[in-house]
């Protein structure tokens, strides 16, 4: 919400600055965005006065101008290309090192083709007062040389723009913010009584409403004999220092009382107008061309205004252009209407219009304003284009339901922890334009139509602290008690964290992609069902919540190759969707790797490089698991996964076949031709929910780092097994025949060809055994040995190799 400061002192006679009434417009809950001050950012540029505008030697477009700045200063040269540049022209001139806003630049000293320029001569579009860029401004004879010209053109009236909250639909008026800050102190509140104007005839033309649940109160009038053209200066300026652009008096009278009142109008041409006014709901296929141009098919969720020839207004969003006022109106009819506010948003996402009448009516507008509002907008229009008005039409409930709130005096105090007298809550409530009856300890409170947002004692205690400040509401410790403080993350959250932070190491950076995916993707993925459909998705190719993040990570990996970065690490941590449910819903942390994005550096390099492939993606979800938390050790791989992963270039990560935490691996040709991507890519997905938690209370009690002083004992041993054993089997039977002594077990061959018989394998393991209390003997080192071969030869049936 956009308003000047002299706008704003129109509804409240102030004398406080305008850095206080800022500090206190976003105290009482109207946050200040932005103030601009043009006088202030225009403050360099000066009038000047153009001596001589001589053809520049070398361009034909091109006048070099002597330059009369005042203030007995000499004449300055200026390069200029602006057609109208002429001696005797009085324009606005700006010396080196000036910020030119239009251009975003700062101006310095010049040669333009050869000739030195020592400045600028402006136009309305630098300077952004106006669009006009078709020459340098041009001002009266009688202006004053030298004298700044923000000053002389009076732009010394900064904007002020505010962030409303969704509630506060009276603010969508100057009005309705004056009357907040007048109930803080910042003036006194000017609210002077509308006058009904006498009809000097019966209207002609007559309202029908078929659905009042649409529309609860309908105002028309008519008025005859108007003038319409180009509204007054001081109305076009209005408009435009909060970025309107003037079209003509009928239209900027509208526009004047949406900002300025809160109040959203449509004027008709009424000799455009066919017949009497029908408000209904539309027909299915109905169309309208509107007055931004575009042509809206409707639906039957949606309301117009219609008269015989069909529809000629979206109601409360936008007007049709078929019945728009130009500058041939001469008779218009002024519509103020009261409409349903969900339907309006409804209506307005559906067909993807924005308009201040839209702002406004979802928000809902003062019901009991309906009627004045069309008084007031009568008057001006009669002031401005001249005419006779009709008598009104009025349709419906032109009053809200009236609100009466029992306040116990005492709930203050309670809710904020502030005292506030009875006198002084009067007094703020007044100001608000709540009625207050009683001397407690209840008192009785009226709310004011424009308050639709109030409805309990809650919403009472709000407005008396805002106003009252809440700064004023003491600061109050929360009681801890004895126990111990609990941890501020979840265990999710720290995981989420510890993932990001581990990939990032890896030289991963971090993507965010859509939640959203094709039907074809999720497919692809595990997903598709019908409980994961969008209702009403944004585009057609994003109607599916993601089964995996990886689709989003690959369509984001190909743009990247197709702008020429073919070497991409992209990762990912967030949710992905298997059902409908909460409990179908996890986190997952997944990467995509291509071309020369291994883990040992991106791109290519003289001192080699490396194409990446499984074992990186296999490095990253081992990164990524042990950095959440997952027991290393326990883990489990098994050859193969889904069937986006290529099956011979691709691994399955669990904790026994109950517990699938992951894959890895290469994405298949088949899924990379479906997504559009060229391959090969290689990819993982963990699930860090499915990571189980640590032991809170561990059964005994070990330090932290736990070191030997005594030398480890490497063996080595080679067993013959059936070339199905898995070379994890041997390592964790291995493990297993010592837990205290043995710490490690790593396969350093795997063996199959001559010598071998058919569907054998021999798999090399070094052991590492680790002596806790004393120097191992051979006959100690010997019989650890054998527990290795004796354990090894139980589970996976092989024989240690000759």
């Amino acid at each position: 919400m956009k308003f000047t400061l002299s706008w704003l002192k129109e509804h409240l006679d102030t004398d406080e600055p305008l850095e206080k009434l800022a500090d206190k417009l976003t105290m009482i809950g109207l946050e200040v965005e932005s103030i601009e001050d043009k006088a202030k950012a225009l403050a360099p540029f000066t009038i000047a006065r153009v001596i001589s505008a001589e053809q520049h030697p070398n361009a034909d477009r091109l006048r070099v101008c002597m330059v009369d700045t005042g203030n007995g200063a000499a004449p300055v040269q200026v390069v200029c290309g602006a057609p109208n540049a002429r001696a005797g022209l009085i324009s606005v001139f700006s010396p080196p090192g000036t910020f030119i806003p239009g251009k975003n630049i700062t101006l310095g000293v010049g040669t333009i083709r050869g000739v030195e320029s020592r400045g600028m001569l402006c136009s309305a579009a630098e300077l952004e007062i106006s669009d006009d860029h078709d020459g340098i401004i041009e001002l009266p004879t009688d202006a004053p040389i030298g004298q700044g010209y923000a000053e002389w053109a009076g732009l010394g009236d900064p904007v002020i723009e505010i962030n409303l909250t969704p509630n506060r639909q009276d603010c969508t008026g100057v009005h309705g913010i004056a009357r907040d800050l007048s109930a803080a102190d910042m003036g006194k509140f000017i609210d002077p009584a509308i006058k009904p104007i006498k009809g000097e005839f019966a209207s002609p033309v007559t309202v029908t409403v078929e659905d009042a649940s649409l529309c609860p109160g309908f105002a028309l009038r008519l008025v005859r004999g108007v003038k319409n053209g180009p509204s007054p200066e001081w109305l076009q300026k209005r408009l435009a220092s909060i970025g309107l652009r003037p079209i003509n008096a009928l239209v900027d009278i509208t526009n004047f009382m949406t900002y300025d009142r809160a109040r959203p109008l449509h004027v008709f041409d009424a000799k455009k107008v066919k017949g009497n006014l029908v408000v209904r709901r539309a027909r299915d296929g109905e169309t309208l061309l509107a007055l931004d141009g575009r042509t809206y098919t409707l639906d039957s969720s949606m309301c117009v205004i219609t008269d015989e020839a069909g529809v000629e207004s979206l109601a409360g969003i936008m007007g049709g252009e078929a019945s728009g006022c130009d500058e041939n109106t001469t008779d218009v009819l002024i519509e103020s209407a009261l409409w349903n506010e969900i339907n309006i948003a409804q209506t307005g996402r559906k067909l993807g219009i924005n308009s201040d009448a839209r702002y406004r009516f979802e928000r809902g507008v003062d019901p009991a304003f309906m009627v004045p509002g069309l008084e007031l907008a009568t008057k001006m229009v009669m002031d401005l284009c001249g005419g006779a008005p009709s008598e009104n039409v009025v349709v419906g409930n032109r009053f809200g339901d009236d609100r009466v709130i029992d306040f116990p005096l005492t709930e203050v105090k309670r809710l904020a922890g502030i005292e506030v007298p009875l006198v002084e809550t009067k007094r703020i409530l007044a100001h608000l334009g709540f009625m207050v009856a009683g001397n407690g300890p209840v008192v009785k409170i009226a709310v004011p139509s424009w308050r639709t947002d109030v409805h309990g004692k809650a919403d009472i205690v709000e407005e008396i602290v805002r106003i009252v400040g809440v700064d004023k509401v003491p600061e109050t410790p929360f009681g801890r008690g004895e126990e111990p403080r609990k941890p501020v993350l979840t265990a999710i959250q720290l995981r989420t964290r510890r993932a990001k932070r581990a990939l990032a190491a890896r030289g991963m950076v971090e993507a965010v992609t859509w939640s959203f995916i094709s039907k074809p993707a999720a497919d692809l993925f595990g997903g598709g069902q019908a409980e994961l459909t969008l209702a009403n998705p944004i585009a057609s190719d994003l109607s599916e919540m993601r089964p995996s993040l990886l689709p989003g990570l690959v369509a984001a990996t190909q743009a990247n190759i197709n702008r020429g970065y073919p070497d991409v690490a992209l990762f990912e941590v967030g949710q992905v969707f298997k059902g409908d449910r909460p409990e179908d819903q996890f986190v997952a942390a997944s990467g995509v790797r291509h071309g020369f994005a291994s883990s040992e550096g991106l791109g290519r390099s003289w001192s080699g490089s490396a194409t990446s492939d499984a074992f990186d993606a296999k490095a990253d979800a081992f990164t990524v698991l042990a950095a959440a938390g997952a027991p290393v050790q326990a883990l489990q791989i098994v050859p193969g996964g889904p069937a986006w992963l290529h099956p011979g270039r691709s691994g399955t990560i669990q904790i026994g076949p109950q517990n699938v935490l992951g894959y890895f691996g290469e994405l298949h040709p088949r899924a990379l031709e479906a997504l559009g991507a060229d391959g090969p890519m290689i990819a993982f997905e963990v699930i860090l929910d499915r990571i189980p938690e640590a032991k809170r209370k561990p059964t005994r009690a070990k330090p932290a780092l736990e070191l030997s002083a005594f030398q480890p004992v490497s063996r080595d041993f080679a067993f013959i097994v059936d070339r199905s054993v898995k070379a994890g089997d041997i390592v964790r039977a291995a493990l297993a025949a010592d837990k205290k002594l043995i710490t490690e077990v790593t396969v350093f061959d795997v063996y199959e060809g001559k010598g071998m018989e058919d569907g054998k394998k021999s798999i090399a393991i070094a052991v590492t055994i680790q002596p806790r209390e004393k120097t191992l003997t051979d006959q100690e080192i010997d019989a650890v040995a054998a527990k290795i071969v004796t354990e090894v030869t139980k589970k996976t049936g092989g024989t240690l190799r000759g």
